[in-house]
């Protein structure tokens, strides 16, 4: 029985243990899509590849049965914010400073890649600057991890988020200049 993601999502939500195993195959190129464009611009001898992005990602969002997933757009958001999380980790664990510091400013472009060395300490500063913006619009936030961690298309993000293409790329460029400045303090 061939069932698709919001089916087997919700079986998830059920406890159904095997449903995980369902899900996986069906998500996976997708969302190694998503990781291979966000760090495809990496050196090698990069520690954390992909694949090793997207099997966190994945364990976090099906490993604890109390999350509520509203369809395959919610999951979409949940595994942006996940590798988001995930990389704040990593360059944490590297020993940067976490705040402030010799920080320079840094302008968010679209084909960047965000886990490149030399910008960890911006990527700590992203994510400080991301925690107020949620506060103030959590749909821009949204907007930013998509984009910015995952590498949806505009396209791609609006279908997630239930917006137009034109409001999403009109909140793209607000949410940019907003951090921007944020970070440029």
């Amino acid at each position: 029985m061939n069932r698709d993601v919001t089916q087997i999502l919700s079986a998830i939500e059920q406890g159904d243990q095997a449903a995980a195993s369902e899900l996986l195959p069906l998500i996976y190129d997708e969302l190694r899509r998503l990781a291979a464009s966000r760090m495809k611009q990496e050196r090698s001898g990069q520690t954390l590849q992909p694949t090793a992005l997207v099997h966190e990602a994945f364990l976090r969002l099906v490993g604890d049965n109390s999350k509520q997933w509203d369809g395959r757009g919610h999951f979409f958001a949940a595994a942006a914010e996940a590798m988001r999380r995930i990389l704040i980790e990593n360059a944490r664990r590297k020993g940067r400073i976490k705040r402030g510091g010799e920080l320079n400013r840094h302008d968010l472009d679209d084909n960047e890649s965000i886990t490149n060395p030399e910008n960890v300490d911006d990527l700590l500063a992203l994510d400080e600057a991301l925690e107020k913006l949620a506060q103030q619009d959590s749909q821009l936030s949204k907007l930013v991890e998509l984009r910015y961690f995952t590498g949806l298309t505009i396209e791609e993000t609006a279908e997630v988020l239930g917006v137009s293409p034109r409001t999403t790329k009109r909140n793209w460029s607000y949410a940019r200049a907003w951090l921007q400045r944020e970070m440029g303090k």
